[in-house]
Order: C-alpha cells, then sequence, then structure tokens
C-alpha cells in the first residue's frame, strides 16, 4: 500500500491530480449506485451554473446514507491525505453528483478558491470523485489543467488547456485543491454519477457544517475516525473543544463505543489494542504508550494537559 500511497501523491505533486483505477469493483460501484437511487430521485437539479440546472447534487451526504462510511476511511485515501495535508484534517464537502443529459460544461475552479489564501500556499484541501458511472468525455467526465496547482497568478483562458479524465466506474481521482477544474458537458442521453469526497485541512472551515447535516444519533453509531472526520475531532492542540473536552463526549449515551480508543500510539505509532492496557490519554483523548509517556514527564504535547491510565474495552 505503501508505495501505491507513493505514487498517488508524487502524480499529485507533479501534475496536481491522479487516477486510481478499481478503486471498488464493477459489483461494488454498481450497488452503490442502485442504493443511492432513492435519495437521488428525491433530490431536486441545480439552482445555478456552478451546480448545474440539469444536475442533482446530494448534499448532508452523510445523513442520507451509510454507502460512504468505508470509502471515506479506505487505507489507500488516509495515507494520501496524510501525506498531503498532515495528521489534522476533515471531510469538507462530500457530495453526490449526477451529471444529467444535456448539462452544459462547468466553469474551471479550484476547490479551496473559497479560502481567502494567496497563492502559492501549501495544500489545505484535498478532492476525490470516485466514479460509479464510467466517466466518458461524451457523458461530462472531469476536465482538468494539469500542473496549474502550481500556478500563483494565472487562470485559465483557453478550454483547449484542458484534458478530459476518462476512467471505469469503481475509479476514483484524486484532486489537488489547488487545481484548476470542472465537469464537463454531458451530450449523451444518460445521466453520470460521481460522488464527491473531499477533505480539508483541521484548522479550516468545513463547507458543509456536518455536526448539523448529520444527526448526533447517526453519528453516534459510526466508527470513531468517520466521526472525527464529521467534526468530532480535535485539531491541535486543542481546537474544536467542548467544554473544555473532546467532542465526541457530547454524543454521551449515545455513543456504543465509548472512548475513541485510538488503536496506536501517537508518538511512536506503537499498536495499542483497545482491549490491552498500557496506554494514556489527555482529557482530548490523545493517545500514547506508557514509554512515550514517561518520556513526555506524563504531559500531553499536544495541550499540555496531564496524562491518564486509558480504561479497557473488550
Amino acid at each position: 500500500m505503501n508505495d501505491l500511497v507513493g505514487r498517488i501523491v508524487a502524480d499529485l505533486d507533479r501534475d496536481g491530480y491522479s487516477v486510481l483505477e478499481s478503486m471498488l469493483n464493477g459489483d461494488e460501484a454498481a450497488a452503490v449506485r442502485a442504493g443511492l437511487r432513492d435519495v437521488l430521485d428525491r433530490t431536486p437539479t441545480g439552482r445555478n451554473d456552478f451546480e448545474g440546472f440539469s444536475t442533482r447534487r446530494i448534499y448532508a451526504l452523510f445523513a442520507k446514507t451509510r454507502a460512504f462510511d468505508a470509502m471515506a476511511v479506505h487505507p489507500v485515501l488516509l495515507g494520501v491525505l496524510d501525506r498531503v495535508l498532515g495528521p489534522s484534517y476533515q471531510l469538507s464537502a462530500p457530495t453526490g453528483i449526477e451529471i444529467g443529459p444535456g448539462e452544459k460544461a462547468q466553469f474551471l475552479h479550484t476547490d479551496d478558491g473559497i479560502y481567502p489564501l494567496p497563492r502559492p500556499h501549501p495544500e489545505v484541501v484535498l478532492n476525490t470523485m470516485w466514479a460509479f458511472d464510467d466517466f466518458t468525455e461524451a457523458n461530462g467526465a472531469t476536465r482538468l489543467v494539469p500542473g496549474s496547482h502550481r500556478w500563483t497568478d494565472r487562470v485559465p483562458v483557453d478550454p483547449d488547456d484542458t484534458i478530459t479524465i476518462t476512467m471505469p466506474a469503481g475509479s476514483v481521482l484524486f484532486i489537488a485543491g489547488t487545481l484548476w477544474h470542472g465537469g464537463g458537458a454531458n451530450t449523451t442521453d444518460r445521466s453520470r454519477l460521481g460522488v464527491l469526497l473531499e477533505y480539508a485541512a483541521g484548522w479550516l472551515r468545513q463547507q458543509e457544517n456536518h455536526v448539523v447535516a448529520v444527526p448526533p444519533d447517526v453519528v453516534a453509531g459510526l466508527e470513531p475516525r468517520l466521526q472525527e472526520l464529521l467534526g468530532y475531532g480535535i485539531h491541535p492542540p486543542f481546537v474544536g473543544y467542548v467544554d473544555g473536552r473532546h467532542p465526541r463526549r457530547t454524543l454521551g449515551d449515545r455513543a456504543p463505543n465509548g472512548l475513541e480508543m485510538r488503536t496506536e500510539c501517537e508518538r511512536c505509532h506503537a499498536s495499542l489494542p483497545a482491549a490491552d492496557e498500557g496506554a494514556l490519554i489527555c482529557s482530548y483523548e490523545c493517545t500514547f504508550c506508557i514509554a512515550c509517556g514517561e518520556a513526555m514527564d506524563g504531559r500531553c504535547p499536544n495541550c499540555g494537559g496531564n496524562l491518564r491510565p486509558r480504561p479497557t474495552r473488550t
């Protein structure tokens, strides 16, 4: 997996994008597409040129389906995010996008353009487009300008600068937040479905407020890593706390998982199974092994709080 992650990161650094085919097999992609049909049928078409007047967009995605829970925490995806955005990031604008027949091409844009950051700047957004139909030039496959993530004061002016990313269903297109891109026109008589799982640095405001969009009773049943990504996490040292404690505490008795129970030391990455003793946590649930805790004099390097023994869970 490390080689694959390294290849994707190298592509992103060089070109601003990378394509990984067969992230899902054909049956898995077809099952997701079928499972979203009811949701799509209840979803109105877009309100402006950006959304697309013949395009349906599923917002509050994690409130409406469990189809993407595993994809949002896929090991390859998280490995790339760790390398591109660093250890702290969150879901920003996950959106299902079904481009309908007759839709015109979307104008080119960058996904981090909503933030007032002068270019150049480190990557703060990473987007992934998951294909649940074959993406073709005719049905609205993503258009992009290779290398434009390195531009500082240019904007695309010539459509010939773009290339179209065709890929089979089950593929994933990784897009740097600084890359100029846009959806293509659909000149066919069939819709084309893709889903964006977009991530932003942990210190940035998410585009969609998932803490409001996804009911707490739903979040409580999700795995801890996904809860973090939806906004129930801490950006070190303590950005995002609630009443001085980790935001997952607000889920209270609704959360069957109790404590987050990270499975490795944040300093040396030693394995720390939830059922084993030998782990220390701070009030924000940063987790360390005993040896690292002693080396840090029993204080969390992120928040400065005292470390205490972590309860075990069977």
